[in-house]
């Protein structure tokens, strides 16, 4: 089943309903989106691009992402979404790659994003002359596709190499926005998913179910994530959806908290969390401040946005004894896959114990695309190895430690940075921190911690030792603090450790 018959339905079902917001002002119906995706996957026929053919979309958050995404799909091809913040020789190579025949671009990024496309990838703009003609074209058919077929070629952030290319096929799509139904929320028509980070990532990702049950989207003036702006679409549209990373979470925290007391979260129905690690100081400030919306999911594009979840119902359940080791998980498997926790020989390891998460079910991918050495690392004997360290309990929960590549081994210790980094964000002076190893020639690593201090704080790595050495054991704590303006982190908002890293090593090289 080809995902494109989801719009195709609501069209039919939901004609009159408003589809596509742009701030706060309705642009298209269902009947409207419907007509425009199948006239531009018309065009796409015309030009040659048929089934299994890919078509990359390099854009912002612009308002005819929603219906030139929906375009591909009806037209049987394979998207390619690139996050409109990577540089133009990132495009490049996703685009060789992936053997685009078509990149589809916004304006704005048209002049560097031309030069780098590949002979034979033809460039079509959004919203440009040539783009609104094509939206006058006979409509298409939805194509046929099998749940097997290759619905979308989602590129890693490749932070430790050569980006790859993760097949996702409509089984997969339709299996997560099955999960989303049973595990993260329910949508009826009155729902506004705002998409205020890349549509190409998470956000996107969710348009599927709001799609499905005739919900609106709304696609903000600034095209991104503004929190005063949030706050008065909550106002004025209500009943928003909002998938954020968690430094997005916390920055919409502080601004309310900033406020004379007027800011209103109220409009907020539901927002996602995920995409890295919510502290649980932050998730406390948050559930504090913004009220009973908080849903968090742990997902990779490998599995997208599908592995596990931690229900409101669960974040909200004070009462329970386990409450604060429970809002520190990821929550519990989600529907349609099962979790593990295994050693390195990938056999399942007792509640408790630490090891390497893995999942299996209709969500996880066939593969990376053209790259059957880095596919068979990944999915062995029918489970997908995520490359995170966690452990489970008795009920379910899983927390997680870090990102195994993350992991800090001291003196033949494991040290988690995540651990570490929860203590540290207690401490009033810290606003954000980042715990990573660093070569050292007698215990092999160390922990360093780099630190934001908080607005009006001192810096002061004597006080942050003293709290580090009152809460967790002396091997633990941090052997050097390096207090800093920001944390790198990339356009989802993860912070970059890979980053940090290489800046040590350039300052050890440099002595």
């Amino acid at each position: 089943m080809n995902i494109a018959r989801l719009l195709q339905r609501s069209a039919t079902l939901y004609p009159d309903r408003p589809a596509l917001l742009v701030g706060a002002q309705p642009w298209l119906t269902y009947a409207q989106l419907g007509a425009r995706a199948a006239a531009l996957a018309g065009h796409l026929r015309q030009q040659g691009i048929g089934p299994g053919d890919r078509v990359a979309l390099y854009a912002a958050n612009v308002r005819e992402y929603l219906e030139a995404l929906h375009a591909v799909y009806w037209a049987g091809a394979v998207t390619v979404p690139v996050n409109y913040k990577l540089h133009a020789r990132e495009l490049e190579y996703v685009l060789r790659d992936s053997g685009a025949a078509l990149l589809l671009v916004s304006p704005e990024l048209a002049p560097a994003a031309t030069p780098v496309a590949p002979p034979g990838t033809r460039v079509l703009v959004l919203g440009a002359p040539a783009y609104e003609q094509a939206l006058r074209q006979a409509p298409l058919p939805v194509q046929e596709r099998a749940p097997d077929d290759l619905a979308s070629l989602f590129y890693t952030s490749g932070t430790t190499g050569r980006p790859k290319g993760v097949m996702q096929t409509h089984r997969n799509l339709l299996a997560m926005t099955a999960c989303y139904f049973t595990d993260v929320d329910d949508v009826d028509a009155r729902d506004a998913m705002v998409y205020a980070a890349p549509m190409s990532h998470g956000a996107g990702l969710y348009n599927f179910a709001h799609v499905l049950r005739g919900a609106r989207h709304v696609v903000p003036a600034s095209g991104g994530f503004e929190p005063a702006e949030l706050l008065d679409l909550a106002r004025h549209v209500g009943r928003l959806v909002l998938f954020a990373a968690p430094t997005m979470v916390k920055r919409l925290v502080d601004h309310v908290e900033a406020g004379d007391g007027t800011a209103d979260a109220s409009g907020f129905k539901t927002l996602i969390y995920g995409g890295g690690p919510m502290y649980v100081d932050d998730l406390q400030r948050a559930l504090a401040t913004l009220g009973p919306c908080l849903v968090q999911i742990y997902g990779q594009g490998e599995s997208p946005m599908t592995i596990t979840a931690l229900a409101r119902e669960h974040l909200l359940d004070r009462a329970h004894p386990r409450w604060p080791q429970r809002i520190a998980s990821v929550g519990v498997a989600q529907s349609l896959v099962e979790v593990r926790v295994v050693d390195a020989a990938g056999a399942p390891l007792p509640v408790g114990e630490v090891g390497e998460v893995v999942v299996r079910g209709e969500t996880v991918m066939p593969g990376y695309w053209n790259n059957p050495e880095a596919s068979a690392q990944a999915l062995q004997d029918g489970w997908l190895h995520t490359g995170d360290t966690g452990c489970l309990d008795a009920d379910g929960f899983l927390t997680l430690k870090d990102r195994s590549k993350d992991l800090v081994i001291s003196g033949g210790s494991n040290i988690y940075p995540r651990e570490v980094e929860e203590v540290l964000l207690a401490h009033p002076a810290v606003s954000e921190v980042a715990v990573i190893g660093q070569p050292d020639a007698e215990w092999g690593e160390v922990p360093v911690a780099f630190v934001v201090a908080r607005a009006g704080a001192a810096p002061d790595s004597a006080a942050l030792d003293a709290w580090c050495l009152a809460q967790m054991a002396r091997f633990k704590r941090p052997r050097h603090y390096h207090w800093v303006a920001a944390l790198p982190k990339n356009s989802y908002g993860k912070v970059l450790k890979t980053a940090l890293r290489a800046g040590l090593a350039d300052a050890q090289d440099s002595r």
